[in-house]
């Protein structure tokens, strides 16, 4: 090993016992001046779960993204959260060939990357980190493509690794990428909370030491953070980047404090052990309301809720059967009782502050006659047993999965299916269901950017099946030629055809049930300013400060 990359293994080794170290403090009174200073010097956020990982190229989840995306890392390009549109991030420029196939980024100058007690950069953020970045993820021969799993959800649900061509140096401050054929969404797709920039030369040293996997447990990023540890379950803690290449109002300590149950986060928000919380519960938003103390920030989200049928398992490879399990719940009464009147009826996969909504789309009402009809017609008998698999976590999407699928069980026995709930940890839950495990799913999905083919394409193309965001492991070749004609062309217009004739599809086969289309919520003590609602992904924390 060279000295540069002993010392580097060295201080990562002494890394993960300050980390352990550091977690003990801080459940101990010794500490308690420690927990003082960070609180005042600092914001404390109650995040609802541990994330899969600190690269949120791995994970899809919104826990995971959360925890790292916006705080540790930064993207080519960004979105603004106000108006959707795209704008600049690491990438200050970029020019878009005239036949959509060669993309050329000019990037910034004097980025700099974390140091940290495990790392130290010697040099800038230039353009040998884009490509690593891109490359680790679509090249399957590259030497950190294996690392930490080798899977790339997101990317892989898109089929971008098919879609990108090369991804070129023109000079170190210059990338250029060509695509096989135009992607209407490319852009896009760079600003997601999932398309974060990596430290090429981190890496490097990393896989020079043998421990190449600490690239995502000990992560090092160009975002107004840096990370300080980790304690699955209970904490994690980021310390300001003074370096950072943008303006931050960001507080010199962020700490994330994993608190599962709902109930509790807003305990700790009230008594003022959190400034923040996620996903409020609908029964805690009145609370919420009417205290002086705190507001209620409130947007339409980017989502979908829906109940999902494992098309490869039989009988749910039968869209009679799944037409039928549709008409036999009353989603009006689901709205009511689970989101409390703060979600709108889902009739397709986008909601209406999407330019592809289609105000006219039919919608399977509540008809338990028609469904024992159609389950007679397809064979299923009276008695006939399914699981329906309920998140273990709250999402906007699902506030209560459990509830709800306690709910769609008396429904569903009303027409002769019994039921079984399913659940297990959020990990096990998300692992199991990858493997195609479910009989049924209650879950969803929040968009990562406003352009529509961020829900169409990940969770019912063919290509979306191995990734595990398709969580119907639905295939249909007239559903993914109509996608890939809407990537084809630029014009909204011809787009928007092409989605609504795939809407038609989904209602004629049936492989997912939308439920609802969910406001989201976040909950901030007053004396915290700058907090906005991020309605592409990843919450923010860079230009959020503390006040007298």
């Amino acid at each position: 090993m060279t000295p540069f990359s002993l010392q580097t293994s060295k201080r990562l080794k002494q890394k993960v016992v300050n980390s352990l170290l550091v977690g003990c403090c801080l459940l101990t009174s010794a500490c308690s001046q420690q927990k003082t200073d960070i609180t005042r010097n600092g914001i404390t956020f109650c995040s609802e779960s541990s994330p899969a990982s600190l690269n949120p190229q791995l994970d899809t989840s919104s826990t995971t993204a959360d925890a790292s995306s916006h705080q540790i890392y930064d993207r080519l390009l960004e979105f603004n959260t106000d108006n959707g549109r795209i704008e600049p991030g690491l990438a200050s420029s970029w020019l878009v060939s005239n036949d959509g196939l060669t993309y050329t980024f000019q990037l910034r100058k004097g980025v700099k990357f974390h140091s940290t007690d495990y790392f130290t950069p010697s040099r800038n953020f230039n353009a040998d980190d884009v490509i690593f970045s891109i490359d680790r993820w679509r090249v399957v021969s590259h030497p950190y493509h294996d690392i930490s799993g080798g899977n790339y959800p997101y990317f892989d649900s898109l089929g971008l690794g098919n879609t990108i061509k090369d991804v070129k140096r023109i000079n170190g401050y210059r990338v250029e990428i060509s695509l096989y054929k135009p992607d209407s969404s490319f852009l896009a797709n760079l600003a997601t909370d999932f398309s974060v920039i990596l430290s090429a030369e981190y890496a490097m040293a990393l896989m020079k030491d043998g421990s190449p996997s600490y690239l995502d447990r000990f992560p090092i990023g160009t975002g107004p953070y840096k990370f300080l540890s980790y304690r699955k379950d209970q904490f994690i803690r980021y310390q300001r980047h003074n370096d950072y290449f943008l303006d931050s109002k960001g507080p010199e300590n962020l700490v994330f404090d994993i608190t599962p149950k709902s109930s509790l986060r807003v305990a700790k928000l009230i008594t003022g052990e959190c400034d923040a919380v996620a996903f409020p519960s609908q029964n805690d938003l009145e609370t919420i309301r009417e205290r002086d103390d705190l507001t209620l920030l409130e947007k339409p989200g980017l989502n979908v809720g829906f109940w999902a049928f494992n098309t490869t398992k039989a009988p749910f490879n039968d869209p009679r059967v799944r037409k039928a399990l549709a008409l036999a719940i009353d989603k009006t009464s689901l709205l009511e009782a689970v989101y409390l009147g703060q979600a709108t009826r889902a009739k397709s996969l986008v909601p209406s502050a999407s330019w592809a909504h289609q105000s006219n789309m039919q919608d399977l009402g509540y008809n338990p006659v028609a469904a024992r009809k159609l389950l007679d017609e397809a064979g299923i008998p009276f008695n006939f047993t399914m699981n329906i698999w309920a998140m273990p976590v709250q999402r906007a999407y699902n506030p209560n999965a459990m509830k709800m699928a306690q709910l769609m069980s008396s429904y569903l026995a009303d027409v002769g299916v019994t039921v079984n709930i399913v659940s297990y940890d959020w990990a096990r839950f998300r692992e199991n269901l990858t493997l195609g495990m479910h009989d049924s799913v209650l879950i969803g999905w929040s968009a990562d950017n406003g352009d529509p083919d961020n829900f169409y394409r990940p969770l019912l193309t063919c290509a979306a099946i191995p990734s595990g965001t398709n969580r119907a492991r639905w295939c249909n070749e007239e559903y993914d030629v109509l996608i890939e004609s809407a990537l084809n062309t630029e014009d909204e217009n011809e787009r928007r055809i092409f989605y609504h004739r795939a809407n038609q599809v989904i209602f004629r086969e049936t492989p997912l049930v939308p439920i609802a289309h969910a406001y989201q919520y976040q909950a901030v003590s007053n004396n915290i300013q700058g907090m906005v609602i991020n309605p592409f992904g990843g919450i923010r924390f860079d230009d959020v400060e503390r006040t007298p």
